[in-house]
């Protein structure tokens, strides 16, 4: 993990000054646990004096590789730019999407495709070729 780039990204302090840290306890846990799904049984909050037992899930973004979210962390820090993530990581732009991709495979989350009949795209490019009018783009749009 290069810790120069979680400065440049001025991910939250707790992030960079302890990701080391972090990595290592999370790579432990990893290890201990053979890469089975584990439970959080008890949360602790110090200094009020306060635990609370029972069963946590973790969330979809615990699953994934301590490289896999500060790559999602950078990816959200820079608001999703990928021509950021290909110089910060200095990667190209099929690896920054290859790499999402596989990331958002793993995640088990609601699935979010949406199915457009007519993407906006699509009309403009026919209106600019002249296939279409812009009266009847607009009315395919409705």
């Amino acid at each position: 993990m290069n810790l120069a780039i979680l400065t440049t990204l001025k991910l939250p302090t707790r992030l960079c000054l302890s990701g080391a840290h972090m990595e290592h306890s999370y790579q432990k846990l990893l290890s201990m646990t053979r890469g089975k799904k584990f439970l959080i049984t008890q949360v602790r909050i110090p200094e009020e004096n306060i635990t609370i037992e029972g069963s946590f899930q973790l969330p979809p973004f615990a699953d994934l590789s301590m490289e896999d979210q500060i790559f999602i962390a950078a990816f959200v820090k820079t608001n999703g730019s990928i021509k950021q993530m290909e110089s910060i990581f200095n990667i190209s732009y099929p690896t920054v999407k290859n790499r999402l991709s596989r990331i958002a495979s793993q995640l088990d989350i609601v699935d979010v495709s949406i199915q457009v009949s007519n993407p906006v795209s699509s009309i403009l490019d026919r209106i600019e070729t002249g296939t279409l009018s812009v009266a009847d783009a607009l009315k395919e749009m409705e």
